[in-house]
């Protein structure tokens, strides 16, 4: 079990680099084509990932329980990941991670019709007023906005996939290292993204992509698919998936500001405003767990 500190310090870490990867994807496939970005992004990983688990001296356990780890833990990675590349051309970075804030929503109907939880009364309005949110948004921008029904399509199956995998992680509940479970989950994500190849050959790379794109790529494979991975899949092993889908509530924000300091992006002021209404809606649904929260750790200090 990981210490208190451990655990926040990973949790700032991970929210950092979900709040950076939206634009890093979208500067990406600027200069090479979206779905060959995605899949020169776990070639490139699963190599590195394997590297660093031989360095470490790691074991990779390939029993079925791991092997069904992997493939859940896959759900995160490529499952969701390729709905969100092909949103790319629909929506803004700033965009992508407001839509991944709508993890725990997703998380909460999962929980309730695919696991029997519970769920308040404030969380079923929270959900309500986060949808509202959500409408705001899709009927103000327009594609001048960078913003289109077809890439809301995409987020929403894009986030339903990445919120599923964190319940069928822990319902697998392997006996697997983190490391190791991201390294799995990297290299089923590489299967997967290598028949992609055949439907994708001709629009394969016939140059060395711009800087820009080639960095993009290389922060999207160290940072998203191998950093982030190994701090998610140890959060996974440690706190609730309630609790771990609440980072996609904190970064939204901080990609819209990366969004619009390093890549221009202005959502209108109807956007903005639908944005504040999501999450507003996300801030009821966690009302009770941050307010339980606040109260343990005050009980804490005063102890």
């Amino acid at each position: 079990m990981l210490s208190k500190s451990n655990i926040v310090m990973t949790y700032a870490l991970l929210v950092f680099i979900w709040s950076t990867t939206p634009l890093a994807i979208v500067w990406s496939v600027s200069d090479l084509h979206l779905m060959w970005a995605l899949v020169l992004r776990f070639l490139i990983a699963l190599p590195v990932a394997i590297a660093i688990l031989l360095i470490l001296k790691i074991k990779f356990p390939t029993d079925k329980v791991a092997l069904h780890s992997y493939v859940a833990g896959s759900f995160s990675l490529i499952g969701s990941q390729i709905f969100t590349y092909a949103a790319t051309p629909y929506l803004s970075s700033g965009m992508i991670a407001l839509m991944f804030g709508l993890a725990p929503i997703m998380a909460g109907m999962i929980g309730r019709f695919g696991f029997n939880q519970k769920l308040q009364s404030l969380q079923w309005f929270g959900m309500l007023v986060a949808v509202c949110g959500l409408g705001l948004i899709c009927t103000s921008g327009g594609e001048s906005q960078h913003i289109h029904p077809i890439g809301i399509g995409f987020m929403l199956i894009s986030v339903f996939t990445y919120s599923l995998s964190i319940f069928w992680v822990k319902k697998v509940n392997a006996t697997v290292e983190p490391v190791a479970q991201a390294t799995g989950s990297i290299l089923v994500s590489t299967l997967v993204a290598m028949c992609l190849i055949p439907f994708i050959w001709q629009y394969a790379p016939d140059h060395i992509p711009e800087t820009k794109s080639l960095l993009a790529l290389l922060y999207t494979v160290v940072m998203a698919s191998l950093i982030a991975m190994f701090c998610y899949f140890k959060l996974v092993q440690n706190i609730k998936a309630t609790t771990l889908s609440l980072t996609t509530v904190l970064t939204p924000m901080l990609a819209m500001l990366f969004g619009a300091i390093l890549n221009h992006e202005r959502p209108t002021a109807m956007v903005f405003i639908g944005a504040i209404v999501l999450l507003f809606g996300l801030f009821l649904y966690f009302y009770k767990d941050l307010k339980a929260s606040r109260e343990l750790a005050f009980k804490l200090n005063q102890s």
